[in-house]
């Protein structure tokens, strides 16, 4: 199996870097859709897969259950190719610190990434979740898949929302995207499909397993369980959630991976010249 070396990989992310605000805004606002969508079909296996196991029989391992699932998300992203927000907190200000973009470029890529990966999630949570019924509504008989379904999206999105503190979010979503966009530069470092797929899965599945919080993620899970009639969970918890685990994420993405390695490999190393426009 062919891998590129690290300093070579560090090369390649700020090559993806700079071609993710290179496109018109149409084309990433629909590649974000796309992303958000797949993340929302990573998620729903995970809780399909995961529904029913009773923790005093399964223990903690309906966690690595859905860990493992929800790996299809990130390698539909990776593989078919789309932009996910938090890809792109460490990709695209990678390029900043090399000098290919400016800061204002950035903002503008985060943000409307962030749009449409919001887009798919709550089109695939509201349409592809509850309206076919693989997510039970509140009355499900609780023996059946749908109402053992409810029941565990309705535990996923209560312990997001009241089982952590601020705090506890925050720093989640920190360990979270450390691990995300680790996969995503080992991906870069593989050359062949196999090889991405592996370097994907066991980051991923790792900070599900644990609990960490994706801003992403959270933007399917949590609308899901508004949309499936889930009590108690109102939409300012979610977007308390979602501030705090965007943030989170945002620092896991720039300080510990793209810092991290800008200072390794790229730091000292000359810029190579901009292409012109003309060559884009």
């Amino acid at each position: 199996m062919s891998a590129r070396e690290p300093q070579e990989t560090a090369q390649v992310a700020v090559e993806a870097g700079t071609k993710k605000v290179q496109r018109t805004w149409d084309r990433v606002l629909v590649s974000s859709f796309l992303a958000g969508a797949y993340i929302a079909f990573g998620g729903l296996v995970a809780i399909t897969v995961s529904s029913g196991l009773d923790p005093k029989t399964w223990g903690t391992l309906p966690t690595l259950f859905t860990g493992a699932a929800f790996t299809l998300g990130l390698v539909l992203v990776v593989i078919a190719g789309s932009d996910l927000a938090t890809g792109n907190m460490m990709l695209v200000p990678l390029s900043a610190m090399r000098g290919r973009i400016g800061l204002g470029d950035v903002a503008r890529n985060l943000v409307l990434v962030l749009i449409g990966n919001l887009l798919g999630a709550l089109f695939v949570a509201f349409f592809l979740a509850v309206q076919t019924g693989v997510i039970g509504g509140a009355g499900a008989d609780p023996g059946s898949a749908a109402g053992m379904t409810h029941e565990r999206l309705a535990a996923i999105a209560t312990g997001k929302t009241t089982g952590e503190s601020a705090w506890q979010t925050f720093l989640r979503a920190v360990g979270c995207n450390w691990l995300v966009c680790l996969a995503v530069w080992m991906s870069l470092a593989a050359t062949s499909v196999s090889g991405k797929i592996l370097a994907i899965f066991f980051p991923i599945m790792a900070f599900v397993a644990m609990g960490f919080d994706h801003v992403v993620a959270n933007m399917f899970f949590l609308p899901a369980a508004i949309f499936a009639g889930v009590p108690g969970l109102g939409w300012g918890d979610v977007l308390l959630n979602w501030l705090l685990a965007g943030v989170g994420n945002l620092v896991g993405a720039v300080i510990f991976v793209a810092t991290s390695y800008w200072y390794l490999f790229l730091k000292d190393q000359p810029v190579p010249s901009t292409p012109s426009a003309a060559e884009h």
